[in-house]
């Protein structure tokens, strides 16, 4: 029976369920973790400043992200055409690199973490070289996973959902009770320093093979330009999910920041099918690279699926988030932030488009839509800097521009929510756009 699903629904949908069925298997570990570990040690006054902590976290990590991320194309060419002793020649050149950007995220750190945690009111000395470390081993984790992904091992990469889960419990359970926020980071990090252990029992057959040459200065020189396209996507992108996140710790009050914390924990739940579809997208959109319209079509349906399935999650939640956040650590103090549930969900599902069309233009190796996604992706943290900051342009800029910025400032976390759906609409129709431009453009050549 499973096999005549599988071929009913084809590869492409078949591994998309089944890795979907597999992180759900560990998301009752992960909801206790996010929901009640986690505010059970971590106060309402500091709540609020995981987010911005783990996305500082992110933000070091940047470098080793984006160079993982220039040879995800490559990876899944070595693999496809069995180039196993190059491959592991490549992946031990990633963890060289890894470690020379190690280096400079400690020293970027130690100037820039100290200021950073005053400014989000938090004061725990150790945190500094925790962050580091989860910055390190999850910027790596991805160098696996995507050969993992390459080689379309998704039934290990299932095993490794499921199993990730109890390591970053049980982690948690015992470092969180000493200091919550530095036991939190120490159990972020304990999930990608497992999955790169398993990944590479997994892969001890391919990577068994003796190393070949691989790098040379052709190499270099054809690389260097793929990964300064990658490092400024991934940098705007992070400086905007930063700029976000500590706008939203800083300007609004504590509990306001603490209560969409929570609100996140479930709001989250929406993800789960992109997360799990997005994976096996990329080797397929990969394949599709030539043929723009199957392309096209891919990324509307899989659009369309995540759209619906988050318009369902919103709709439960409209229900049962109030009762829910009740039930939780001081959920008195939440409850009132339900609404932010229901909100959040449908940002994550027009997010989608942009998560789908972006995949595929990398998957095809095209990089022309950074042209238009950059300025979009800047312009957002700009715009948050420039409304919240807007007291110390008096008298630089006109008395009308300054009421504008005063009377549209971040002051409520619907305030906040309103700047994230904008800017979460912006680039989708940007997407939407370049899509249908694409598509004319396909057809007239169609004609010729």
């Amino acid at each position: 029976m499973l096999s005549k699903l599988h071929a009913r629904l084809g590869d492409f949908w078949w591994y998309s369920l089944m890795l979907f069925c597999a992180c759900r298997a560990a998301d009752a570990l992960n909801a206790f973790v996010g929901l009640w570990l986690v505010p059970k040690y971590v106060g309402p006054a500091e709540l609020g400043a995981v987010t911005p902590l783990a996305n500082f976290a992110n933000f070091l990590a940047i470098p080793v992200a984006a160079f993982a991320n220039t040879f995800r194309n490559e990876l899944t060419r070595l693999s496809i055409g069995g180039e196993f002793g190059r491959l592991k020649t490549l992946m031990r050149g990633v963890f060289a690199a890894a470690a020379a950007f190690l280096f400079l995220s400690i020293a970027v750190a130690r100037f820039v973490l100290p200021a950073f945690l005053e400014r989000i009111r938090i004061v725990e000395g150790s945190l500094g070289l925790v962050i580091i470390a989860a910055s390190f081993v999850s910027a790596v984790a991805p160098v696996y996973a995507n050969a993992l992904q390459a080689l379309k091992k998704f039934k290990a990469q299932s095993l490794l959902s499921i199993a990730g889960a109890p390591v970053r419990l049980l982690t948690m359970l015992v470092a969180m009770p000493f200091r919550a926020l530095t036991g939190y980071f120490v159990g972020q990090a304990s999930v990608p320093a497992f999955s790169i252990a398993a990944s590479v029992v997994s892969l001890r057959k391919e990577l068994s093979v003796p190393a070949e040459p691989y790098w040379n200065r052709g190499t270099v020189k054809k690389f260097a330009g793929l990964f300064a396209l990658f490092l400024a996507m991934a940098a705007s992108t992070g400086f905007g999910g930063l700029v976000e996140s500590t706008v939203l710790r800083q300007r609004l009050p504590d509990i306001d920041s603490a209560g969409y914390y929570m609100a996140t924990r479930f709001s989250e739940i929406a993800t789960y099918l992109y997360g799990a579809m997005i994976f096996t997208f990329f080797p397929f959109a990969a394949e599709m690279a030539k043929d723009g319209a199957a392309r096209a079509k891919m990324i509307l349906k899989a659009t369309a699926a995540n759209i619906a399935f988050c318009l369902s999650v919103a709709l439960l939640f409209c229900f049962i988030a109030r009762p829910l956040l009740s039930f939780l650590p001081d959920g008195d103090r939440y409850a009132g932030y339900w609404w932010a549930v229901p909100w959040h969900i449908a940002i994550i599902g027009v997010s989608t488009l942009h998560g789908f069309y972006t995949t595929a233009e990398i998957a095809a190796g095209r990089f022309g839509f950074l042209k238009w996604i950059l300025p979009i992706e800047l312009a957002y943290p700009a715009l948050l800097l420039l409304v919240t900051g807007h007291g110390y342009f008096a008298g630089a800029l006109p008395e009308r521009v300054t009421g504008f910025l005063s009377a549209h400032n971040v002051y409520s976390l619907d305030t906040m929510l309103w700047w994230i759906s904008g800017a979460v609409c912006a680039k989708s129709l940007a997407c939407a756009a370049a899509m249908a431009a694409s598509a004319r453009r396909h057809r007239k050549d169609a004609r010729k």
